[in-house]
């Protein structure tokens, strides 16, 4: 059976209590194809009910609602199926599964949080500041999985002087720190008003990156290494990908 929920966490553990019993459950927030006289079941979201699953939940393992938001974040296309098999087999297990591997709910789960996780740890060495005429940092980015507010803290205690803003571009959002508290606000495009000195500092970053490139190596050769340590997915905002020093007038 198909289940379709709102794609909250609230609506989450709603369906996963209303198809717990069903073992081909498939759980969705959009529309799909559906078989020849097949029915969706229509999940509607209760707080209360919720908030009763989700106690009973960390009963089982204090940690779980971090690794569903972490789920969550995945832009894996079935992550909503991983989660739903992952905590039906919590809810059935009664304590913490993150360890067996061995199961496949698990195996799928823990790959995707990792796959999060990893992302992560890359965009700390591949965010690209700029500044603006304000002295904000603005940093634009278009990451595989939702993570814009989870890099907060790294560049928070990196920079804590300077406000800044992380924009996903691609889901249309950013997480922002004004210099004291944190927030994630929808962000369809942005107009950008470089500083003064910003194309100097760019063009000073490209002429390190140029510096520290191996003569001896082929630019076929330098690419491939390149690739492999930084995908080609994210060049599109690194600075020393770039020709020209950016000037965004507008970045969608």
């Amino acid at each position: 059976m198909i289940y379709f929920f709102d794609g909250t966490k609230n609506g989450f553990l709603c369906a996963l209590t209303e198809a717990f019993h069903d073992d081909a459950a498939v759980l969705v927030t959009s529309q799909v194809q559906l078989a020849l006289g097949e029915s969706p079941v229509l999940v509607s979201t209760d707080d209360e009910k919720a908030k009763k699953a989700e106690n009973r939940l960390l009963s089982f393992d204090k940690d779980c609602m971090y690794d569903l938001d972490t789920l969550f974040r995945s832009g894996m296309e079935n992550h909503l199926q991983i989660a739903f098999d992952y905590f039906r087999l919590l809810a059935k297990m009664k304590k913490p599964i993150g360890k067996r591997l061995a199961e496949p709910a698990v195996f799928a789960a823990v790959e995707c949080m990792k796959k999060v996780g990893h992302e992560i740890h890359k965009m700390h060495g591949f965010i690209r500041f700029m500044e603006t005429e304000s002295g904000a940092l603005y940093a634009p980015f278009a990451p595989d999985n939702d993570i814009c507010d989870r890099l907060v803290p790294h560049f928070r205690a990196r920079l804590p002087e300077f406000p800044f803003v992380i924009h996903d571009t691609a889901r249309k959002k950013a997480a922002v720190y004004d210099g004291k508290n944190t927030f994630v606000a929808p962000l369809d495009g942005a107009q950008v008003l470089l500083s003064a000195n910003e194309a100097e500092w760019q063009s000073l970053w490209k002429r390190y990156y140029q510096s520290v490139t191996i003569p001896a190596r082929t630019s076929k050769e330098r690419n491939k290494q390149m690739k492999g340590y930084m995908p080609v997915r994210y060049w599109k905002f690194l600075t020393e990908k770039q020709e020209n020093p950016t000037n965004f007038d507008e970045i969608t």
